[in-house]
Order: C-alpha cells, then structure tokens, then sequence
C-alpha cells in the first residue's frame, strides 16, 4: 500500500474518542480507525523506510497500571523509526490537533543518562549538540524533554551548559495543524522534509547516548 494520505475521518475519529474514550465507542469506531489512521500511518513508515530505515506503529493501548487516568485508549496514533530505545528516534504522530513530527532521545535509562551528560559536559561534543539544537529552534522546533530543578551532581551550577545537562531526556518536535494537506500524498514530504532536519540530532543521539546496556 502506498501511502496517499490520512483518511477523510482521522481527525473525526480522535475528536470522537476525546469525547467517549470508551470501548464501545472503540468498537463502533474500529474500522474507521484501521482504515483512516493505522493504514495510512503505517503505509506512511513503509514509504520511507528506504531512506530512515523500517518503523513500527504503536499500539493504541494505553498503559494504566501506575496511572491515574483509567482511559484505556491513546488519543493520538504514533509510528516511530529507532535502532534502540533513548538511542535517537524519527517519531510521527496523528491526532486531533494534526500532525506531530519529533526527533531525538525520548527517553534514557539511568546508564545512557550518563553517558549523555558525559557528552554534554566535553567541549567538543556539548558544542556540537548546542549548535545542532540551537539551529532546530531557530527552524521552528521546539525543545522538549524531562529536566531536573536544580544541576545534576558531580556537575557545577555555572557551567555553560547546564541547561542541557539537566535533560533526562531530550527531542524536538513540531506541528501542523488538521489541514487538507494531512489526507494528501504531500503530508510524507512534510515528514521526509523534518526527519531530514533532525538527523544530525539524531546521529548525535546514537554516537553519545546508544542504546541501553540494561533493562527497562
């Protein structure tokens, strides 16, 4: 299948879930689902495997064991490329608000945490991530990822990077509205076009924080 686009009732169907994130509506909505979002997003992935390498679609499940929020479906559909977890991921997302692209490490275990800060803290390799940041933001990406209050230890308070040795984890990601675009061919030049951008991110991720070397 090749990808031509989100169905006309993607956004419909996330906009009706929001509503009634219930089974039953699940269930009457099911193939809606397959047909307008996991279809295409999946046929989305394969179309540009050849330059970024095979993806995955998430599941639509979300996981409620340690959560409050007892919902049980997610309310966006996400396809990520990545060789390992934390490691540097391409990541594209659907939902009611649109589209969602993002790049980077989304998240890092304890042992890829200090091989990250590890990176940050040398002059070559921090300035280099510092500049390939600062170039995205200025492209219109935004900075995002989970940070501690204060410095991390072992690190001092002064250092002229202390924003990002703060980062538990660290990505970019940018968005487009529901518009016609998103239901036509052109949305995978739009995914291709920010993947491109965030390579160097990237790369950056899976030379200086890799894959975890223990379990999740």
């Amino acid at each position: 299948m090749t990808f031509t686009g989100f169905g006309e009732y993607a956004i419909d169907f996330f906009d009706g879930l929001e509503q009634d994130n219930s089974k039953a509506y699940w269930d009457d909505n099911k193939e809606t689902y397959q047909r307008d979002v996991r279809a295409p997003m999946e046929a989305l992935l394969a179309d540009l495997a050849d330059e970024f390498g095979p993806g995955k679609v998430f599941r639509p499940y979300r996981d409620v064991r340690f959560s409050k929020d007892k919902t049980p479906y997610k309310n966006h559909c996400g396809g990520v490329v990545e060789a390992g977890r934390g490691g540097g991921a391409y990541y594209v997302q659907v939902g009611p608000a649109g589209m969602l692209v993002g790049g980077g490490s989304f998240a890092m275990a304890s042992d890829q945490v200090a091989r990250y800060r590890t990176a940050v803290a040398e002059e070559i390799h921090g300035e280099a991530l510092r500049k390939i940041i600062a170039k995205l933001v200025k492209a219109g990406w935004t900075l995002a990822g989970e940070q501690l209050k204060s410095k991390p230890r072992g690190f001092d308070a002064d250092h002229p990077r202390i924003d990002l040795l703060r980062h538990k984890s660290i990505y970019v990601h940018r968005t487009w509205p529901p518009d016609d675009a998103l239901h036509e061919r052109k949305c995978i030049d739009r995914v291709r076009k920010a993947w491109r951008q965030v390579r160097d991110f990237n790369e950056w991720c899976a030379d200086h924080v890799g894959v975890s070397e223990g379990k999740w």
